[in-house]
């Protein structure tokens, strides 16, 4: 074998670093050669991911690929990585929408594009650390590095005027909620000597350190969930933000939140989630409601598509809350889902933002006559965005209902109701883009998808459409993980 399989994790990260490296050495003015270059990194490291995926042991539930680095040995503080199955996926979905971001802004970016282009690659970095770290100081330090490359995103290649604010929004919506969270880390650190996660699972901590600890990390990872009331960041980053941007933002960096629940928050404060699982379970249940009545009077493309994200990753946290195998899995599962579909629609916006220069709705309107193909791809994703059957977000949004309904009748009913608005929103959206007279008044020439855009959808159709016929091969890898954790918790 060409590569140890043990050091994997090591490339994975290496690799986007090499890229940056490789970037700096090239003229700024070779536009051409610093695509290509970005492109065949990124290409390399979603192709080892794949080996990654491969490789895994579906069978074990404990950490695979760890390895350990002494960081600072007087501090007793490790540079410990390893991959189970909830953080497997996590890991594939961010190295493929990094290569397709790449492909969405191809020729749309020409101003400082090899600092755009390190700011992805960078940005790629700090996801698959974040994924793959299990020391609680280093997560917390890639957790934040994440900031950076994206508010330069925004900051500097967003579409409109106010992409400054919406930076300026996105930044310190998420520090503030992650400075308590350093609190809650210096704290652990100093009571237990150490942040090995694998050391804090076999120590315990009283209930009443639990429940401060679990609200210190909660408003956190609730901010980049987003979970109402923090949630006002999202649709500004969105609406400002460059197609790519949005991309990564739906994807990828929603699930920060998430993830951060499911790995550190669940095994370590196991009691404080429990106290506190009715506060999260109504905040969640409303955050459905609330986001998907918001979406229906948009008028802003992105915007619309911006609060069905929100909606939908409140219903993930209905799964994760729900405390039992098939909830944590449909959760998993519709957050994976939810990268595909709404990294889509979001290129699908993108598709025309770049030919017309405007994403307010009533100007769109008859597609289907002009851009067929566009308009196929856009059924799709609408389809799988409501959870028609055959769709990943289907078997998501239908295990979280399951395992939620387990737990709390009443809430899963309000949560369900999120699905019907979802429906209401995404049908009357399609229906003004793609039905109806041309608006020959705003927009007088029509141009239908191009190969390169058409295999940027390619992979996500394919991933939406697996995961929704057959999920075993995600639910595999991730069940024995799941039960792990489930341990953790009950015993």
């Amino acid at each position: 074998m060409f590569i140890n399989t043990q050091n994997i994790i090591n490339y994975l990260l290496i690799l986007p670093l090499f890229g940056i490296l490789s970037l700096l050495l090239i003229p700024s003015w070779n536009h051409l050669l610093l695509k290509k270059t970005a492109l065949l990194f990124s290409s390399l490291t979603f192709i080892l991911s794949i080996f990654l995926w491969i490789w895994f042991n579906a069978a074990l539930g404990q950490f695979q690929y760890t390895s350990k680095l002494i960081w600072i040995s007087s501090l007793n503080l490790n540079f410990t990585i390893g991959v189970d199955g909830i953080s497997l996926f996590f890991i594939l979905l961010t190295t493929l929408l990094i290569f397709l971001c790449l492909l969405v802004s191809w020729g749309t970016i020409k101003q400082n594009l090899k600092l755009y282009l390190i700011s992805f690659l960078l940005l790629e970095f700090f996801l698959i650390g974040v994924f793959c770290v299990l020391d609680l100081l280093l997560f917390y330090i890639f957790f934040e590095s994440v900031l950076i490359p994206m508010y330069l995103i925004i900051g500097f290649w967003g579409s409109r005027e106010r992409k400054i604010r919406a930076a300026y929004f996105f930044f310190l919506y998420t520090l503030l909620g992650s400075v308590l969270m350093l609190l809650a880390v210096l704290y652990i650190y100093y009571q237990i000597g150490t942040t090995d996660f694998e050391t804090l699972l076999t120590t315990s901590l009283t209930l009443k350190e639990q429940k401060i600890l679990w609200l210190a990390f909660f408003a956190s990872f609730a901010t980049k969930v987003p979970m109402v009331p923090v949630h006002i960041w999202l649709p500004e980053a969105h609406v400002e933000a460059p197609t790519a941007g949005s991309v990564i933002l739906a994807g990828i960096l929603l699930k920060l939140g998430t993830y951060g629940f499911i790995r550190f928050l669940f095994p370590i404060f196991p009691e404080a989630c429990f106290y506190f699982s009715p506060l999260v379970y109504s905040i969640a249940a409303v955050g459905v409601v609330y986001t998907s009545l918001t979406a229906i009077r948009q008028t802003d493309f992105k915007r619309i598509i911006a609060y069905t994200s929100v909606a939908h990753m409140n219903l993930v946290i209905l799964g994760l809350f729900s405390f039992n195998s098939i909830g944590l899995e449909g959760a998993i599962l519709q957050s994976l889902s939810h990268g595909f579909v709404a990294s889509a629609l979001f290129a699908v916006i993108g598709v025309v933002y770049d030919r017309y220069h405007t994403r307010t709705v009533k100007y769109y309107g008859g597609l289907v006559h002009v851009m067929p193909l566009y308009i196929i791809i856009f059924l799709l994703f609408t389809m799988a965005n409501i959870g028609l059957p055959g769709t990943g977000s289907f078997v998501g949004e239908f295990l979280i209902l399951t395992g939620s309904y387990k737990t709390n009748t009443v809430i899963t009913l309000i949560g369900a109701t999120g699905m019907v608005l979802g429906g209401c929103y995404s049908l009357w959206l399609f229906n003004r883009i793609a039905y109806g007279n041309l608006k020959t008044q705003y927009i007088s020439q029509f141009i239908d998808l191009n190969k390169r855009e058409f295999y940027i959808f390619l992979p996500l159709i394919i991933g939406t459409l697996v995961m929704g016929v057959y999920p075993k091969i995600f639910l595999n890898p991730i069940h024995m993980s799941i039960n792990t954790l489930l341990q953790f918790m009950y015993f």
